[in-house]
């Protein structure tokens, strides 16, 4: 799915005019950008968190002439779903809320 084919289902799920869809999910993102800019994680209980993360420089190699480069640092996100998501990616029944008893 792409950005574009998100907007229609958000659109069509929430009766909404697609304008109001792309306004809603940019504005999404750039909550989320504007939290991890600031060291901040994005908790989303029972789906994931998004979380900043400040990769280190290091040595590389450059595969076309094997030589060897510095590679700079940078920041990056990365995203640990949560226990719900898991459980339904994982076709468990469980709804939020419930307790699964394991045998």
């Amino acid at each position: 799915m792409n950005r574009s084919d998100l907007i229609k289902k958000m659109a069509d799920r929430l009766l909404l005019e697609e304008e109001d869809a792309r306004t809603f999910i940019k504005t999404w993102e750039e909550e989320v950008e504007k939290a991890l800019l600031q060291d901040d994680s994005v908790m989303l209980m029972g789906f994931g968190a998004f979380t900043l993360w400040k990769q280190v420089g290091r040595p590389g190699r450059n595969p076309r002439d094997n030589t060897s480069c510095m590679i700079a640092p940078r920041n990056s996100v990365k995203f640990k779903p949560g226990k719900f998501l898991l459980e339904h990616l994982n076709n468990r029944t469980k709804t939020p809320g419930e307790d699964i008893k394991e045998k």
